[in-house]
């Protein structure tokens, strides 16, 4: 099938370039709302009778953050919002814009992140962020910590635990156990820290009923943790200031876990946690390290544009990749805790200034001027 053609013409998704541009960039903004009903059961589970999670949207945006993503954007270009719903291949392909901001999570499916950019793809649209492949690897926890290992990057060891399977081959205990394919702490509770077999049997079940999915049973490293926002490709390719996460901020006795409960019930605007601290106080060396980990996990899984990174310390200081995300959260208050923006504040960035600066990251790959 050939790329749509526009009315000039011109098939979409060539490169376009050049200061003389007489029309406006045409932005497509592709995104999930979250839904003010409640969470919807999955096409696996319909016949079920299962109950979705309360957490299902917890990766979506709500209004206020695609207002303000719109708002930045507009500042480059015309913008069209294209949520990214049954009828968004349509639509897509019919906006035929210059290039595609995603913020787009999916809902269904391990590779539901991917499902925006294929689409781009398919219609020869270009498309800020990460490719396909990328998308699904880093959704798939452990598929990313084994590329990972494999090229010598440090990431806790792990083990991948079907529903119904023995729990051999786990890593020594204290062990987390996490669904493999969630993001934003989806899954991840206070019960989540789990120091003997029988809680880690627990965990896995509760993994595997609410979510579907295997559990990824990661040992635990018991040293500081720490997330970085990163931009741009190739050797224009930055840290942003690195951002520290301070237990010490939670409720006494909580488990030293940036759980569910840390990031949405505990943290809430009437009183939110002091739970980061930005620039971290780390050591010139210890910042140094955690840079280079950092760089050689985004270009390891092929990272494009933009990504946030979480880290945590060994026993010895030593910095591991816990998780990988190329699409990172983005909320706009900063009374809120949202790492990727509190890191480009710190580096000079406020709010639409960092979304334009993945906006040109992405354009300059097709040789789009913006």
């Amino acid at each position: 099938m050939l790329p749509a053609r526009s009315s000039s013409g011109r098939r979409s998704g060539t490169k376009r370039s050049g200061p003389s541009r007489r029309n406006p960039l045409r932005i497509g903004l592709a995104f999930n709302r979250k839904p003010d009903e409640a969470p919807a059961v999955g096409p696996a589970d319909r016949s079920k009778g299962a109950t979705p999670p309360l957490d299902l949207y917890a990766e979506w945006d709500d209004d206020v953050t695609i207002a303000a993503l719109e708002a930045a954007l507009a500042e480059a270009g015309e913008v069209t919002r294209l949520e990214a719903t049954g009828d968004f291949p349509l639509r897509l392909r019919e906006a035929r814009p210059d290039i595609v901001f995603n913020v787009a999570e999916g809902l269904w499916g391990p590779s539901r992140e991917a499902q925006v950019p294929a689409l781009c793809e398919f219609w020869a649209i270009p498309y800020t962020g990460s490719d396909p492949l990328t998308l699904a690897v880093c959704l798939d926890k452990g598929r990313a910590k084994e590329i990972l290992a494999y090229q010598g990057v440090p990431t806790a060891q792990f083990a991948v635990v079907p529903g119904g399977t023995r729990l051999n081959g786990i890593p020594p205990l204290p062990v987390v156990v996490k669904p493999i394919h969630e993001g934003s702490s989806k899954g991840i509770t206070q019960a989540s820290l789990c120091r003997t077999r029988a809680e880690v049997s627990r965990a896995a079940g509760v993994v595997w009923r609410r979510y579907r999915q295997p559990a990824l049973i990661e040992r635990w490293l018991p040293g500081r943790e720490f997330t970085c926002a990163v931009l741009g490709n190739g050797r224009a390719t930055r840290v942003l200031p690195i951002v520290e996460v301070d237990f010490e901020a939670l409720p006494r006795g909580a488990a030293p876990l940036y759980s569910y409960e840390a990031k949405w019930l505990w943290d809430t605007p009437d009183r939110p946690l002091e739970i980061f601290r930005c620039p971290a106080p780390v050591a010139r060396r210890l910042a140094h390290e955690i840079e280079r980990v950092v760089l050689a996990a985004y270009h390891g899984l092929r990272c494009r544009d933009w990504a946030r990174i979480d880290l945590r310390c060994d026993g010895r200081g030593v910095p591991h990749i816990i998780e990988v995300n190329p699409l990172p959260g983005i909320l706009p208050d900063p009374a809120m805790n949202s790492c990727f923006p509190k890191a480009a504040r710190a580096a000079g960035l406020d709010y639409g200034a960092m979304i334009r600066s993945v906006l040109r990251a992405g354009a300059a790959r097709y040789g789009i001027a913006v």
